[in-house]
């Protein structure tokens, strides 16, 4: 296995009496989405920026690309792309302004910074001021700016807070598309979804530490084992013939409905094995499967919007 893009191991930060960080360990793949995932103040912000160099761990080392993005913060900054969760330009400076600085803060040409601008669904509001951009107008431009000297990893902080979900889902298309061309992505999320939808890996993080890294669907699994059924009938017998399927927890009435509880992954073909070798005439059925959200709660014992 070729050696990690990121190395993160035994990072500590704390501001005064205050842990930020602790004890924090992680590795980001070559042309992985990493999300980094856990509710505001966890430490997800601070976690990043000592990875970008922005801030100096008090005592652990990071490598990125093999490189102290510390020591070797100019080389480092030649080859990665940054995106801030406060991140924000001058209220009258035009889009084409913004992305032309930025080119030629890369020694880049202008066309580079205009390319992008096409890429990202922008050129029509190239003559814009940035205080007049929408939301997701402004994080398109910010994933322009972070773009612009064709970095190997992309840092994306909190990108899609505060977003419509339209706008949210076409900034997800984005970050895919930046895979696409080769690149890493490291990203922050207290948006459970956002890292289902998006990461190849994540780790969960509380109260400044990591408390389980891997797939999201490997965490799901591992995790949340439990699978839920819900379904309609008017067979009388229908109760009793479920009763006897494995790995069945309970049977709930709801209203009109049945909830069937088991766990495993063979479960819900248990349920329909069962509905079709006893001619169940089912007239709704619908599964219910845990997600991130439900691994945080398990592992942390608190909602993600706690």
């Amino acid at each position: 296995m070729s050696v990690p893009v990121i190395q993160v191991s035994g990072i500590r930060k704390t501001y005064g009496k205050l842990v930020a960080v602790d004890d924090v360990s992680l590795d980001v793949r070559d042309g992985e989405i990493f999300g980094l995932i856990g509710p505001n103040g966890a430490g997800k912000t601070t976690t990043m920026e000592c990875v970008e160099g922005i801030r100096k761990p008090d005592r652990g080392t990071i490598k990125v690309l093999g490189l102290d993005p510390v020591r070797d913060v100019y080389q480092l900054q030649e080859r990665i792309g940054v995106q801030l969760q406060q991140a924000q330009l001058q209220k009258r400076i035009k889009v084409w302004e913004a992305v032309h600085l930025w080119a030629s803060l890369y020694r880049k040409k202008p066309a580079v910074g205009n390319q992008l601008l096409e890429q990202l669904g922008l050129i029509e509001k190239r003559d814009a001021w940035f205080m007049t951009l929408s939301g997701g107008q402004k994080q398109r431009l910010f994933i322009a700016l972070a773009l612009i000297n064709d970095p190997e990893v992309v840092f994306l902080d909190e990108l899609t807070t505060g977003l419509d979900p339209q706008a949210r889902r076409a900034i997800w298309e984005l970050v895919r598309g930046i895979r696409a061309r080769g690149k890493t992505v490291f990203l922050t999320t207290h948006l459970m979804e956002e890292a289902e939808r998006l990461c190849d890996r994540v780790a969960i993080i509380e109260h400044g530490r990591i408390i389980d890294m891997d797939r999201p669907e490997r965490l799901v699994t591992r995790h949340c084992p439990e699978r839920t059924v819900v379904l309609a009938t008017t067979d009388e017998n229908a109760r009793e013939h479920f009763g006897r399927i494995p790995h069945l927890v309970s049977v709930t009435p709801d209203e009109e409905r049945i909830v069937l509880a088991g766990s495993g992954d063979e479960f819900i073909t248990d349920v329909i094995q069962c509905i079709s070798e006893n001619r169940i005439r089912v007239t709704e059925f619908r599964t219910v499967l845990p997600t991130l959200e439900d691994v945080f709660l398990r592992l942390t014992g608190h909602s993600i919007r706690d």
